[in-house]
């Protein structure tokens, strides 16, 4: 892709900084009493999730990334990869369980999710914001009152992940999450 001005990044905007992968998250043009004026950028890694400062003069030339978004659906976990298909070809891409994180622990069969691709290898997933999953283990003897005061218990879910939900969840109860995180977020 041709090079882009500083001026003209936006947030969502992806950049090649020093052979690491970026999206800009805000940009912010300052222009001091002496002196030139500069760009100043809030930047977070694709592949490292890290968020990072970067300041350059106005005008200067960024790299920008030719990076994709495709439509895919998990298919299965062999040994440390995961296996997803384009729903579109049919072909399958394998992602590392070291690229997944905790996203690897809300993946169930058939979920449909976004996966980023830059030079033809998948370096990026994006599952659903909210997903529901089955309450399979937790304890049921929520005392009288204490679902009042933020009270919370450790439940498993279905996918064998462990969070805290309100005392008032039961097991074989379906509860939606944030996949972001992995917090509750309510009954479903």
């Amino acid at each position: 892709m041709p090079p882009i001005d500083a001026n003209q990044c936006r947030p969502g905007t992806k950049l090649l900084l020093e052979g690491d992968l970026y999206t800009v998250l805000e940009r912010a043009h300052h222009k001091p009493g002496k002196g030139g004026a500069f760009v100043r950028f809030k930047l977070k890694g694709i592949v490292t999730g890290k968020v990072v400062d970067h300041t350059v003069r106005a005008g200067t030339k960024m790299e920008q990334a030719d990076v994709t978004t495709q439509p895919m659906q998990y298919l299965y976990q062999q040994g440390d990869a995961f296996i997803f298909m384009d729903m579109d070809s049919y072909e399958q891409v394998a992602i590392s369980s070291d690229l997944m994180g905790l996203m690897a622990q809300f993946l169930v069969e058939s979920t449909e999710v976004q996966v980023t691709m830059y030079e033809g290898q998948a370096i990026g997933v994006q599952l659903p914001q909210k997903m529901e999953f089955e309450v399979v283990d937790t304890i049921d003897n929520a005392a009288k009152g204490n679902t009042a005061t933020g009270a919370t218990k450790e439940a498993t879910l279905d996918t064998g992940f462990t969070l805290q939900v309100p005392m008032f969840i039961k097991t074989g109860d379906r509860v939606r999450i944030l996949t972001e995180d992995g917090s509750y977020l309510e009954r479903a």
